[in-house]
């Protein structure tokens, strides 16, 4: 009888290293790519290159939509002055009504009303969408696109209805063009170099703190530490709020709502200034 009983804790302990131990072998041995058939809105990423105070971008996306799957694709080159870089916003587009789900970007703003959005994103491979647990097995990769602030807005506004959440950020120029750079060099980056998305430690919140955090540590600020608001991207804004990063004057539930710009995205789709005419603090 003993002898049994042996021989099924052996059998036991043999399912329990292979329902544990090979999962684990399997998923550490997956690498990322850059070589997949990705999705059209993704097939094409940015590529960055420096000369003094001048970056040349390859590759900003700047679609023509009639609905969310009908679009014309469209990219342009440009050559931008970092010195005429004025204005950044916090970008924060909640999913839904739960306190969590949302996408976080930022968008830079030079002297001439021109603007630009980068984007940290799993890049999704044709028929695939986001799944709340494909992200725990390296399911997606993660790339920065950069994008003509109209596109990004008015897709996101105007076609999918999700609420914009546009906060101006309060800071000097130097540290706008520091988190520009840095964020140019991480799209760079991945372009070349690919890597897993992380729904906790590389996603879209995660990645913004962290160049947050450089140009901070590099000014002798202290770092901004990671909190519950970072892994909870629709509040997010609690923690920029909680450091004056944005406006006081209010309570953060007013900020909230007065700095939503749907209603101006839907009343200025097509207006050639529509970037100028989408700002609050224009008023």
């Amino acid at each position: 009888m003993k002898k049994y009983i042996k021989i099924y804790k052996y059998i036991g302990f043999f399912f329990l290293f292979t329902i544990l131990f090979l999962p684990l072998v399997f998923l550490l041995s997956k690498t990322p790519s850059l070589d997949r058939n990705w999705n059209l809105d993704q097939k094409i990423l940015p590529e960055i290159s420096f000369s003094w105070n001048i970056v040349s971008i390859k590759n900003v996306r700047n679609f023509d939509y009639k609905s969310t799957s009908d679009y014309i694709v469209n990219y342009y080159d440009r050559d931008y002055i970092l010195d005429d870089i004025n204005s950044l916003y916090y970008i924060i587009e909640p999913f839904s009504n739960y306190d969590w789900p949302a996408h976080t970007m930022m968008s830079f703003g030079f002297s001439n009303w021109d603007y630009l959005t980068i984007s940290a994103e799993i890049r999704k491979e044709v028929g695939e969408s986001f799944s709340a647990v494909k992200w725990l097995f390296r399911g997606y990769e993660l790339v920065y696109m950069i994008w003509d602030e109209k596109d990004l807005v008015k897709l996101r506004a105007n076609y999918r209805g999700d609420d914009v959440i546009m906060y101006p950020i309060k800071t000097d120029k130097e540290n706008i063009k520091n988190i520009f750079v840095s964020m140019l060099k991480r799209a760079d980056y991945l372009t070349k170099n690919p890597e897993f998305y992380n729904t906790i430690t590389n996603n879209c919140t995660t990645s913004i703190l962290k160049h947050a955090n450089e140009i901070r540590q590099s000014t002798n600020k202290s770092k901004i530490w990671w909190s519950i608001y970072t892994f909870l991207p629709s509040r997010s804004d609690t923690v920029i709020y909680d450091l004056w990063l944005i406006d006081t004057s209010m309570t953060l539930e007013q900020a909230r709502e007065y700095y939503k710009i749907n209603d101006l995205s839907e009343n200025f789709w097509d207006h050639i200034e529509y970037s100028k005419f989408i700002r609050k603090e224009r008023k």
